[in-house]
């Protein structure tokens, strides 16, 4: 089942990069504060609904236990959101999903594990597939400048701070997602739902403080009701969550690369979305990292 977590992990935060660029407005410098309240509350409604459905008695010490885990995600992906004001989506995504390399490379290291040959066949075609995507798109960008071809945006123009914004969220998410396999996997620290629940009232914890800071204290018009684009986003971020939770505590080594192709969905639905061509090159760094995913997939069922 590790497997369909996984995949469906991937879509649900592929779709998610969409709505966050489109939320990340670069005239509107809360635009990140914002986002990230609306990721904390519906996050921290799925966690409620979770616990009384499921009967659930939550430890609020959990929330200091796994806090380490869900201080780095929590603070890359509030980096991601202030980097999508300034790179296009197609640029951050394969970059900041490099982390999931560093992740199986840090738990390998840390936890040294035998590994199959398709396994490790499928993890070096997606990791390549990601960065490989990452290289094509700076390589065109920077092409496109120098060529004087096309006119950008200049909150897409890549600078040293533009790409500075991808790279660090890849450091912390893998700092979190190592620190997750230790805490599901590894050491089993925490149970899946314990960790799911720790996670998202951190979250609902950060709205909370984000939402008084906006309103009492910058004195912001912020209506949580009239928020469709970025509401759409933080609904596809908690439902790849809690998929994500149950994929990690199975097979973290080889779950976080395959997680980390959603980038692949992220490309995808920019250039579909946001009106942006796919070249050959794109394409075939695209079939790589699915093929990736299907030799994955394979391994995971012999």
């Amino acid at each position: 089942m590790w497997f369909l977590f996984a995949l469906l992990t991937t879509l649900s935060w592929g779709v998610a990069d969409l709505f966050y660029k489109k939320g990340a407005d670069s005239k509107d410098k809360y635009s990140t504060i914002k986002i990230g309240i609306m990721v904390g509350l519906v996050m921290g409604l799925h966690g409620i609904l979770y616990m009384l459905i499921k009967g659930i008695t939550f430890d609020p010490l959990d929330i200091v236990m796994y806090l380490p885990v869900s201080f780095f995600y929590i603070l890359s992906m509030l980096i991601g959101y202030w980097g999508l004001r300034y790179i296009e989506l197609s640029i951050s995504s394969p970059v900041q999903n490099s982390s999931g390399a560093l992740t199986a490379i840090a738990l390998i290291i840390l936890f040294p594990q035998e590994l199959r040959v398709l396994e490790i066949a499928g993890i070096v075609l997606i990791t390549g597939g990601v960065i490989g995507l990452a290289i094509l798109e700076k390589r065109l960008q920077t092409a496109a400048i120098k060529a004087e071809k096309t006119k950008l945006n200049p909150k897409y123009q890549i600078g040293v701070l533009a790409i500075t914004f991808p790279i660090l969220y890849a450091i912390l998410d893998a700092i979190g997602t190592a620190a997750d396999g230790i805490y599901l996997d590894e050491l089993s620290l925490i149970s899946e739902d314990a960790a799911l629940l720790a996670y998202e009232f951190t979250w609902l914890l950060y709205a909370i403080i984000a939402l008084i800071y906006l309103i009492l204290i910058k004195k912001q018009k912020f209506n949580i009701l009239k928020e469709p684009v970025r509401t759409s986003a933080a609904v596809f971020e908690t439902a790849g969550q809690f998929f994500y939770v149950y994929a990690m505590s199975s097979n973290a080594v080889v779950t976080a690369p395959l997680i980390a192709s959603y980038s692949i969905v992220s490309v995808i639905l920019s250039r579909i979305f946001l009106k942006e061509k796919l070249s050959k090159q794109h394409y075939t760094l695209i079939i790589l990292v699915m093929i990736g995913i299907a030799v994955l997939g394979i391994a995971g069922e012999i």
